[in-house]
């Protein structure tokens, strides 16, 4: 089945941060059972995920997961993606049960520092050719 006619969570990344597009290079190469799509915020499908739930693209607060009607952001998307790669990363999950309000600033502070202290692409990655069909 092709991922994209399938319902399945989106995760919403900056292709131009460095951690952003190794974080999305990493679900590829982890997610064996192909679940997670992409789209970076800097196309049009990634920059209407983020105007649909309220976020302004050009000044995200958050790298996103949507899956249906469900927004995950901040910490929360991350520990999402982790719950959906399958074991080991599973385990990662169960950081969910650490309080939102001693797992979100940590997130957002690495969020708002992210180019200055990984950098920023001059352009967007572009995924290989195998996993074309999972970047919307």
């Amino acid at each position: 089945m092709n991922r994209n006619d399938a319902a399945g969570p989106i995760i919403v990344f900056d292709a131009e941060c460095i951690l952003c597009s190794a974080n999305a290079q990493f679900v590829l190469r982890h997610d064996h059972a192909r679940r997670f799509r992409l789209a970076s915020m800097q196309n049009a499908v990634g920059a209407s995920l983020y105007r649909r739930f309220g976020i302004d693209p050009a000044d995200p607060e958050s790298m996103i997961v949507v899956e249906g009607d469900r927004l995950f952001k901040d910490s929360d998307a991350v520990l999402a993606i982790y719950a959906g790669l399958g074991w080991p990363w599973k385990a990662f999950a169960a950081l969910r049960f650490v309080p939102r309000f001693l797992r979100d600033p940590a997130y957002r502070w690495l969020a708002r520092n992210r180019y200055r202290i990984f950098g920023r692409r001059e352009a967007c990655w572009v995924p290989s050719p195998d996993d074309a069909d999972r970047v919307l």
